[in-house]
């Protein structure tokens, strides 16, 4: 894959970003001259507007673990997904989330999603963190287009936007999760999505398909690229652009999609082995290319994303970090079945992963293959059980742990409340 001229992004980026704030600056201008309702200030119409926290909602959920079930492999591990697999682990809050939400005025939306059970590493638990917190500003009446501000999830991977608490799988698979730790980032983003298209992406999550959410047609951003939570480190934003459309084939739903994002990933010090090389000044280039399949489950559904790319990945044959090549994706095969008012999920998923880690010590080197099969079940709409069994083999290598290969069996279970 050629290195992209990130001086030619930036460009493409300002002046698309330009003209649509100049085209949304006349049309608000004309719609405010012709629109503009005619109220007065003492007039009952204006006594009766909504206060903001009458827009102003609360929802969340919560997921408890248990993962040594059948284990034949405690030394197995998933840092970047549940830490709580192998050695020592127990029983394990996963996440504890609560979200604010709301429409405070036509055009204006916020969301904040703190976390009170995040796990910094396998031994400090249950930290509160933020996830979200950004606001959404729409550009014309019907919020067609709107731009996003704050920390929110980089529009990169359908399973990447997709709420865990939708997921059928307990964690992300590594292929496209390793692109953002915690799907997440500081910056602004500009969505489209026609009227009828956003009712069709809030129907797939609220009908129980298991859809990703409303992050547009087309989508545009610049951010930090350094993941949710830390500072930026190079001046250099990073950019990602996004197409992905809903199409309905009879009474069938295809989502497909195609996205990618570029900018220099710079690595800490205190995240490095002191005898580990390394480029000087850090940087490295991190981009990757990726495309989506989902045909949701009606009943039958199949979900898949493969990526390319460049990143940075331990090299054990130079005991140093370099910019090397790096592939994956998944397939999952999923049912969606009802009894007696009881939904159940069935599926099957296969990931594999080969490339480095970014956020990891080292850049951790990965060589990932494993074969999850589950079953969702939904007595009522509040809880929801999970049960999964884990086939894995993964080689994880950083400069202390060299010809690390690790193979397991392990039975999974989760208890979800959705409030």
């Amino acid at each position: 894959m050629r290195k992209i001229n990130l001086n030619i992004m930036r460009r493409i980026f300002l002046f698309t970003v330009l003209l649509v704030l100049t085209a949304i600056g006349a049309n608000a201008q004309h719609n405010s001259i012709l629109d503009a309702p005619k109220v007065h200030p003492d007039s009952p119409a204006k006594a009766a507007e909504k206060k903001w926290y009458q827009n102003f909602s609360i929802r969340g959920y919560m997921q408890v673990r248990y993962n040594r079930l059948l284990e034949t492999n405690e030394n197995l591990g998933n840092e970047q997904g549940d830490k709580s697999w192998g050695k020592d682990g127990g029983f394990f809050i996963r996440r504890m989330r609560v979200i604010l939400y709301g429409q405070l005025s036509k055009q204006v939306y916020f969301y904040i999603q703190p976390d009170f059970a995040s796990s910094p590493s396998s031994d400090k638990l249950h930290f509160a963190q933020l996830r979200d917190a950004y606001m959404d500003i729409g550009a014309d009446k019907k919020n067609e287009f709107r731009f996003r501000i704050g920390q929110s999830k980089v529009p990169f991977g359908f399973e990447n936007m997709q709420s865990s608490q939708n997921r059928l799988p307990l964690d992300r698979n590594d292929a496209l999760n390793s692109a953002v730790s915690n799907e997440r980032d500081l910056g602004v983003f500009f969505y489209y999505a026609p009227k009828n298209i956003r009712e069709r992406f809030a129907y797939l999550v609220s009908s129980g398909l298991k859809g990703s959410g409303d992050y547009g047609v087309f989508a545009l951003g610049a951010y930090n690229g350094q993941t949710a939570n830390n500072p930026e480190l190079n001046n250099e934003p990073h950019y990602v652009a996004r197409v992905s459309y809903p199409f309905m084939v009879k009474k069938q739903i295809i989502e497909a999609s195609i996205q990618g994002y570029t900018g220099q990933f710079v690595l800490t010090k205190a995240n490095l082995s002191t005898s580990v090389k390394y480029a000087q000044n850090l940087n490295y280039l991190d981009q990757r290319v990726a495309a989506s399949l989902i045909w949701y489950p009606q009943p039958f559904g199949i979900q898949a994303e493969y990526n390319i790319g460049k990143g940075p990945e331990f090299n054990k044959a130079t005991d140093s970090i370099e910019t090397r090549d790096l592939s994956g994706g998944y397939v999952t095969f999923n049912f969606k079945t009802e009894y007696k008012n009881h939904l159940f999920y069935p599926f099957v998923r296969y990931h594999q992963y080969k490339g480095g880690k970014k956020h990891e010590k080292d850049a951790r080197s990965y060589d990932i293959k494993e074969l999850e099969i589950g079953l969702e079940w939904q007595p009522v709409k509040n809880f929801e059980l999970v049960a999964m069994y884990t086939i894995s083999e993964r080689r994880y290598e950083d400069f202390a742990k060299q010809d690390n290969l690790q193979k397991g069996n392990l039975l999974r279970l989760q208890a979800q409340l959705n409030f």
